[in-house]
């Protein structure tokens, strides 16, 4: 079965979920925000409302544009609130346990021939979709932070993944004015595979001594020409997800050099997450952020 895409369902409301949402009303999707609480739900919408206020302001969306996107996001308090969606995307935290306890309560909601995707930065589509009962019309679909911004998305096929579902995918994202790649359903796909082991070294050389916090951020700000340094990046991403990404892929990879740094371990311990604590590697809570260490 095919699906024309015109309604689409976002499961979780912070960052990453209310950013999909935006993008989808922009590009003229009706949307509905689900969220544990209306509170959650309410904060993704006011969330989406100042950052559709910033495009205007920067003269990439006219005002009726913005008044057109934001009239197309609806709440959705449940998921039978989600069964008339063509598309589904899951953008809950990086828990493994929390999705595929998301996707047995969903699927029940939804039409026969809806599609669900999964947001997730590393988990296995494979695996998640065994937890669906639409295994063939389950898709990863992994946009990066923050979503109106980023114009990557990768598309990873689980090995139920059907064609017709796969082709839908594909249009969807580049209606969304994204561009696509295809990544093999690999632990942490390719984006993370590549940038979570960078981070974790940056962590590495600061735990071992090598440089400080700033001088790490500096040297690769300055030296490798990137527009964030990793440890700042890290706050950015938020250590709970690099810490969680990292054990995926120690765990699913079975190599050492995967292991996550003890330091960002101990940092998410201590609840120092980045900048959704205030606290990660830099210190938030003042007129500046100040490194930690």
């Amino acid at each position: 079965m095919t699906v024309d895409i015109r309604k689409v369902g976002v499961i979780g409301a912070g960052q990453m979920g209310s950013g999909i949402a935006q993008v989808c009303a922009i590009a003229g999707y009706d949307v509905a925000l689900n969220d544990l609480s209306e509170e959650r739900i309410n904060a993704g919408l006011a969330t989406i409302s100042g950052g559709l206020q910033r495009q205007v302001s920067k003269g990439h969306l006219t005002e009726q544009d913005r008044q057109e996107a934001e009239g197309r996001i609806k709440p959705a308090p449940s998921f039978e609130a989600l069964g008339d969606c063509d598309l589904v995307i899951e953008a809950a935290t990086e828990n493994e346990a929390v999705k595929r306890k998301i996707f047995v309560d969903l699927c029940p909601a939804l039409r026969p021939d809806a599609i669900i995707g999964t947001n997730t930065s590393s988990i296995s589509v494979t695996r998640l979709a065994a937890a669906t009962d639409r295994p063939e019309r389950f898709i990863g679909i992994h946009f990066m932070n923050p979503v109106p911004v980023m114009q990557l998305v990768e598309i990873i096929r689980g090995i139920a993944t059907e064609d017709p579902t796969f082709k839908a995918t594909q249009a969807f994202v580049a209606r969304l004015g994204k561009t696509a790649t295809l990544a093999e359903d690999f632990p942490a796909f390719i984006v993370n595979r590549i940038l979570l082991p960078m981070i974790n070294e940056a962590i590495y050389t600061l735990y071992e001594g090598v440089g400080s916090v700033e001088s790490i951020d500096t040297a690769m700000r300055l030296g490798a020409n990137h527009p964030m340094g990793p440890l700042q990046l890290a706050d950015f991403i938020g250590l709970d997800t690099c810490l969680a990404i990292m054990q995926v892929l120690h765990d699913g990879l079975a190599d050492s050099k995967y292991r996550p740094c003890p330091l960002l371990v101990k940092y998410v311990e201590a609840g120092w997450l980045g900048r959704k604590t205030r606290r990660g590697f830099y210190d938030y809570r003042g007129e500046k952020p100040t490194p930690t260490r």
